[in-house]
């Protein structure tokens, strides 16, 4: 169904001056800041910092408002005491909508359960008057884009962004009557139903297609692309039956080079030589829009002199995140430490069949049982004498890494395109939300 527009608009005699515009809304609207649409005035969490213990009230801040819902999984806990202290300041109660003032500002989530709880204080308690803002209004209305706007102009930072409780109530709410409040509500309530249900099938799929892509590089690089080949047990219980005229060797025996840049921070600039860091390298691509850092041309010998890349040498990643590959496709880079560049020996090891092999599962799961750290989980220079490689004939592995080269990009070219309908679909539902609550749409006989 088109939606259609309201028969009748005006301007607005209340310009929203925060962000410069004045609005055309239908004649029956209002706007009004929000501090005369609440029921209590706007409270927030304690500004302390309580005991936390493993069972107890529910205690969320911002990071609790997950996808524009309220989550309590895996939240902290209060004491019954601290909670009849905290409740004299805030008490949340069903149909309260939150906003994230600090930390994440701009977060919107309403409160939908009956049972105690309590908030911290990056979260604002906003209580809605019923009789002039229903409460799942408010909460579209503050994810829509004109107030989202005034949030962000209202907004300080220092080390972080944050909006004060004295300019919340400031943000300026566009409203029509309570009933037509609720059937936009329940508009937007169905639609974004049907959009989400669409966006969890799809992201459902990627995560097939994910796992798909892992299973197609393991059988190939465990067992080959010949389906009636002759195996043999590997005699390595992590690996199990490889093809006859395969072996398991040292990975390092069949390495003509591996150089680590591991050592002194290079001075980094705004332009000069790209500097490939481990951010940049992802899913056995190098990505250049993931960082974009730069080191000074007359410094690259001194940076690049354990060994210059070359076309086709391979990019491992030693922590954050450990065992990221890529194939370098360009040499004029300079490399960050935190990456080993290796090359293959000639007529042994393949680059470009070594960086699906590094990203096999089977090698994966290898690696991590070498892997030291807590906080950042890397490799030691000294375990790479432990690493394993399944080596087939090099016309193999040149076979094998073409025909993976040809799989992933198929899989990877439909992840991508999935990728781009949900962006498309977030995009339709955030302009649907701001057309709707603005006024610029009218749903009213769109609810049957």
């Amino acid at each position: 169904m088109k939606l259609k527009e309201y028969p009748k608009n005006k301007e607005s005699e209340d310009n929203i001056s925060v962000i410069n515009w004045t609005p055309i809304i239908p004649f029956n609207w209002k706007m009004n800041k929000l501090k005369f649409l609440l029921k209590d005035k706007i409270t927030d969490g304690p500004h302390e910092t309580p005991e936390f213990i493993d069972e107890g009230i529910p205690f969320l801040s911002v990071d609790s408002i997950q996808d524009g819902k309220l989550v309590f999984e895996n939240c902290r806990f209060i004491s019954k005491e601290d909670q009849i202290r905290f409740k004299t300041k805030s008490n949340p109660k069903k149909h309260d909508v939150f906003l994230g003032k600090a930390a994440s500002i701009g977060k919107i989530a309403s409160v939908n359960v009956d049972f105690e709880f309590n908030i911290w204080s990056p979260l604002a308690l906003l209580r809605p008057d019923a009789n002039k803002l229903y409460h799942r209004f408010l909460e579209y209305s503050l994810k829509s884009d004109y107030c989202q706007d005034q949030i962000d102009l209202y907004a300080t930072s220092n080390t972080q962004k944050n909006i004060s409780m004295d300019d919340i109530p400031r943000i300026q709410i566009i409203t029509p009557s309570i009933n037509e409040q609720k059937i936009a509500s329940k508009y937007l309530d169905k639609k974004n139903e049907e959009i989400n249900n669409i966006i969890e099938k799809d992201t459902k799929l990627i995560e097939l297609l994910k796992e798909k892509r892992i299973v197609i590089i393991n059988h190939a690089v465990t067992k080959g692309l010949n389906h009636k080949v002759k195996l043999k047990h590997s005699g390595i219980e992590w690996i199990g039956e490889i093809p006859e005229s395969w072996n398991v060797v040292p990975l390092k025996k069949y390495l003509e080079s591996l150089v680590d840049y591991r050592g002194a921070t290079p001075e980094k600039t705004s332009e000069g030589i790209f500097l490939i860091t481990g951010r940049n390298i992802k899913s056995g691509k190098i990505d250049y829009d993931l960082s974009k850092e730069y080191v000074l041309e007359k410094d690259y010998e001194e940076i690049m002199h354990r060994g210059k890349p070359r076309k086709g040498d391979l990019l491992f990643t030693t922590e954050a995140p450990l065992g990221e590959v890529a194939n370098i496709d360009r040499e004029d880079v300079a490399l960050a430490q935190r990456i080993i560049k290796i090359r293959g020996m000639i007529n042994k090891l393949d680059n470009y069949y070594l960086k699906y092999y590094i990203q096999s599962k089977s090698f994966q799961e290898h690696l991590q049982s070498f892997a030291t750290g807590s906080t950042a989980v890397g490799l030691k220079a000294s375990s790479w004498c432990f690493l394993r490689l399944i080596a087939p004939p090099i016309n193999e592995q040149v076979l094998i890494a073409k025909y993976l080269d040809k799989e992933t990009a198929r899989i990877d070219q439909t992840i991508a395109k999935i990728e781009e309908k949900i962006t498309l679909l977030e995009e339709y539902k955030k302009s649907l939300i701001h057309h709707v609550v603005t006024g610029k749409v009218d749903v009213r006989e769109a609810i049957a």
